[in-house]
């Protein structure tokens, strides 16, 4: 799959917006610590994401803060 930023950034908000209308009503909870996992891999692909862009931007970064929450709630996710 060969995207860009946007058409990147397009897809997780999709996903964040599916993962949020099947956990309105949610069927069970088997595969719930699957599920967490995900999310977990998913922040910290996110935040890695966020470093590169700003780090490829010349501007100042902004974000690092943003990476250092994204990071700590992917590790708190997968402890609890």
């Amino acid at each position: 799959m060969d995207v860009n930023e946007y058409e990147a950034s397009l897809i997780i908000r999709a996903g964040a917006e599916q993962l949020r209308a099947a956990s309105s009503d949610p069927r069970s909870e088997e595969g719930y610590e699957a599920v967490k996992a995900n999310i977990s891999e998913a922040l910290e692909r996110i935040a890695e994401a966020l470093a590169n862009f700003e780090a490829s931007s010349g501007a100042p970064s902004r974000s690092t803060g943003w990476v250092q929450d994204l990071r700590r709630v992917a590790d708190d996710i997968v402890q609890r």
